[in-house]
């Protein structure tokens, strides 16, 4: 059902654009080669193209144009060969040359598309508008000296792939979707690590409102969104302050603004400029990027198996829903560990299911990760081969499981060591359950008069007696057949 927000007058649909700057992979700036590490002591990672001084020339970073292409390839997107590197004029207190080098009408990376997952299991794709290859500013800092400003230009010239949505997305929840889609394919294929909280990876989120069929609203711009949770707020706190707005006679302004989440609000920051208001120009400093076709394949040929492909092959061979099948392939090593789990044990919805349910619920409460903890995949391949054989029940294997994480043994040795496996004898098993129907006659004669529910009770009282070992499957059938003969 299409998302709508309900105001005064009615219902309002939000048309959503995102603007995504990541940091591309590279050991030096865009345009010089000062190193791009984060956390280093303020203004330590300056060159003097950096720091614009005369007769300092940017000299373009290959690799930065090589991470480009191939993130270009993963987004579905038409690769340019030829692309220009423009001059943005604008008032950069941290970007000492006073313009932004940046790409405005030739852009590396033209239209492309990627799907994106939904919590009710709908898919949908989201257009690409562009991607293009721009340097970062500095930082101003304003509250380490009373009165002052103070900068720092590490990020000056860092390597920055602003990736532009179309106005496809229609929802909060679609535009964290799609941030989270496009982190993951970006850490695929290592062209960013994601890093929201360092800054190598945020959202500028465009939202307008319009009554559903109208031509598209003003749009404001949220800027700097760095995490997915707060993405998802600022579109909704944006879109119902907009709304409030028009309903009460005002109209929305062009305009950027901030999110304070502590607040749950939006404030103006500056008014928003068009194109012409930078006064773009070709850099007279640097000459077009020109590649051929070769150089292009030579950039897909590195290319993993992506998310969409890899989760439509997991939904194919290994029957999994498409919700889990997601769930598995957002991270490339989450992926990579249920393969192995999988392949290992015998049993892929048995493993998937282990992976994220059991596994994932104890990470969630550790804060752990998979390559932090005890168990590897063939060790979660092992718990699953001996849940799927029948020698241990899934009971028993949560017990085996939390030893598991605590010692690293394998699920076997804990198994044997301690007796665990499951009685599957039927002489056993008889035994016990023509001793529990002899003990209790007083059940036997309520169940046989009706009251059928209490099968629970006898297999509780089946499994107290064996410590939780009984084969459960063969417990009911024994039962089953003695109550009802």
């Amino acid at each position: 059902m299409a998302y709508r927000l309900k105001g005064k007058t009615g219902e309002w649909e939000v048309v959503i654009g995102m603007e995504v700057h990541a940091q591309a992979t590279t050991n030096a700036k865009l345009f010089s080669g000062a190193p791009t590490d984060f956390g280093a002591d303020p203004n330590s990672q300056v060159s003097l193209v950096d720091a614009a001084m005369p007769g300092m020339l940017p000299v373009v970073n290959a690799e930065a144009i090589r991470q480009a292409v191939r993130t270009g390839l993963a987004l579905n997107a038409k690769v340019n060969k030829r692309s220009v590197f423009a001059r943005k004029n604008y008032f950069y207190p941290d970007l000492p040359q006073g313009y932004q080098i940046s790409q405005y009408e030739e852009p590396i990376i033209g239209e492309g598309e990627i799907e994106i997952d939904l919590e009710d299991g709908e898919v949908r794709t989201i257009g690409i508008e562009r991607l293009h290859l721009e340097q970062d500013a500095g930082k101003s800092i304003h509250d380490q000296v009373p009165d002052k400003t103070l900068i720092d230009l590490n990020r000056a010239g860092v390597p920055l792939m602003e990736i532009v949505s179309k106005p496809d997305i229609r929802s909060p929840e679609e535009a964290s979707a799609y941030v989270g889609k496009l982190r993951s394919i970006l850490r695929y294929i290592g062209s960013c690590d994601g890093n929201m909280q360092e800054g190598s990876m945020r959202a500028d989120i465009n939202v307008s409102v319009r009554k559903p069929g109208d031509p598209l609203g003003t749009r404001a711009e949220v800027k700097n969104v760095n995490s997915l949770r707060f993405i998802r707020q600022a579109a909704e706190v944006e879109a119902k302050r907009q709304i409030r707005l028009i309903e009460s006679g005002g109209t929305v302004v062009q305009e950027t603004r901030l999110f304070d989440p502590n607040k749950g609000e939006t404030r103006s920051m500056r008014s928003k400029e068009d194109a012409h208001d930078y006064r773009y120009f070709p850099d007279p400093d640097l000459l077009p990027v020109e590649f051929d076709d070769a150089y292009v394949e030579s950039c897909r040929e590195g290319l993993p198996e992506l998310p969409d492909p890899k989760k439509h092959r997991f939904m194919r061979d290994y029957g999994l829903s498409a919700y889990d099948a997601g769930v598995l392939v957002a991270e490339r090593a989450t992926a990579e560990f249920f393969e192995t789990a999988a392949k290992a044990g015998g049993d892929a919805k048995l493993a998937a299911n282990w992976l994220t349910v059991e596994l994932f619920g104890r990470l969630n409460k550790t804060g752990q990760s998979l390559d932090e903890i005890k168990i590897d995949a063939e060790g979660l391949g092992g718990l699953v081969k001996l849940i799927k054989d029948g020698t241990i029940s899934g009971k028993i294997a949560k017990d085996v499981f939390d030893e598991m994480l605590e010692t690293g043994k394998p699920a076997a040795e804990i198994v044997d060591a301690k007796g665990l496996k499951q009685i599957s004898d039927t002489g056993e098993l008889e035994g016990v359950v023509d001793k529990l129907i002899a003990d209790n006659p007083g059940q036997v004669d309520a169940y046989r008069g009706g009251k059928t529910g209490l099968i629970g009770w006898f297999v509780g009282q089946v499994m107290k007696e064996t410590k939780g070992q009984a084969n459960p499957a063969m417990v009911n059938q024994l039962l089953k057949a003695k109550l009802d003969g």
